[in-house]
């Protein structure tokens, strides 16, 4: 058994095993949701983000010209979120669309709407 520290006289040993356990058992996807919101934790990559799950795909010349960034800028940024299997690419010619992963796209679409929703809010004051 684990060495518990609480030092309360009524500390619940039965909640403190049993979150023990929940924590170990979604160990996995703890991690998985530690690493897209590391990389969106970044207020460019979290717009390109916003932007690829708003529009489905976007090139990086679409995203430098509605940033107001430079393409070298916008590519940095892509390639950590490509790297960190956050978004993925799509070639057509010589373009290049990026789009987000759909098992991102669960994870991050609860906070866009609360962006999308902050935004109606000041439209309706």
């Amino acid at each position: 058994m684990e060495k518990n520290t609480c030092i309360r006289v009524f500390a619940d040993q039965t909640q403190i095993n049993e979150c023990r356990e929940k924590v170990k058992a979604n160990s996995t996807s703890l991690v998985q949701l530690g690493k897209v919101l590391e990389l969106a934790g970044n207020e460019v990559r979290l717009k390109i983000l916003y932007l690829l799950e708003e529009e489905g795909e976007l090139c990086p010349c679409d995203i430098s010209d509605i940033l107001g960034m430079s393409i070298p800028a916008i590519s940095q940024h892509l390639r950590k979120m490509k790297d960190g299997n956050i978004i993925e690419a799509r070639r057509s010619g010589q373009t290049i669309f990026y789009s987000l992963k759909e098992e991102h796209l669960k994870i991050l679409k609860p906070f866009f709407k609360y962006i999308n929703q902050q935004n109606l809010k000041k439209e309706t004051l």
